[in-house]
């Protein structure tokens, strides 16, 4: 894949994960200037992906990074297997060596369950 492409790539990521936070926050343009308050970086800004300011980083406290790229496949799976469980949304914990636990979850389950089930 092309260097273009790939930042393309990354910024659509970018650009959803902003989209769901302005809906889910349910930020109006009419009530604040949602440019200076939630952004995505520009490629190769150092910092977090999506920038929040912190009068909605205390409503979502989150340092978020965007990775939009093919080598996640096997957590797909991992998540999959989880769904074959029951009914409830999978969630899955991932832990390496000298690494403390994380935890993998679809995005839009995320938002979901983080905001009283609120859907798009």
């Amino acid at each position: 894949m092309k260097t273009k492409s790939a930042k393309a790539k990354g910024r659509k990521l970018q650009d959803w994960v902003k989209t769901s936070l302005i809906y889910y926050l349910n930020l109006s343009p009419k009530v604040i200037d949602i440019g200076s308050h939630i952004r995505c970086a520009i490629m190769g800004e150092r910092g977090a992906d999506v920038m929040l300011s912190s009068s909605i980083k205390h409503l979502f406290p989150f340092s978020i990074e965007c990775k939009n790229q093919e080598t996640f496949k096997g957590m797909y799976k991992i998540l999959d297997q989880a769904a074959n469980h029951d009914k409830y949304p999978p969630i899955a914990f991932l832990k390496m060596n000298q690494k403390e636990p994380l935890i993998l979850m679809e995005a839009k389950t995320f938002f979901e369950v983080y905001f009283d089930d609120k859907e798009v």
